[in-house]
């Protein structure tokens, strides 16, 4: 039994003085913010954050079923990368809360 993928005919569609090698820098891109998001948890995590400010506790609580330490190896990964940011607090109890998204410039 042969099957047809529709993909048989599709060989041939560049002409011969056509580029189609990707774009290098645009694939860099694509592979960074792959890496950036790639993970279990980490859309999880954005998604929580996605109304703003959240104490570690309450963030841990929000995304079921995440160990304390995957969530801040987690956080670590994603504010490295540049999604989220940190603000400790000098205050008694000491507060910590992870910022909501960054924004694609970076503000």
């Amino acid at each position: 039994m042969d099957f047809e993928t529709g993909m048989e005919n599709l060989t041939s569609l560049c002409d011969a003085d056509c580029d189609c090698s990707p774009d290098a820098a645009l694939l860099d891109d694509f592979k960074r913010a792959i890496h950036a998001l790639g993970g279990k948890w980490k859309l999880e995590i954005l998604f929580a954050l996605m109304n703003g400010a959240v104490r570690f506790g309450a963030l841990r609580r929000s995304v079921g079923g995440i160990t304390q330490h995957m969530l801040t190896t987690q956080l670590r990964e994603l504010e490295q990368d540049g999604l989220v940011s940190r603000t400790a607090f000098a205050e008694k109890p000491l507060r910590a809360d992870r910022g909501g998204l960054r924004s694609a410039a970076g503000v």
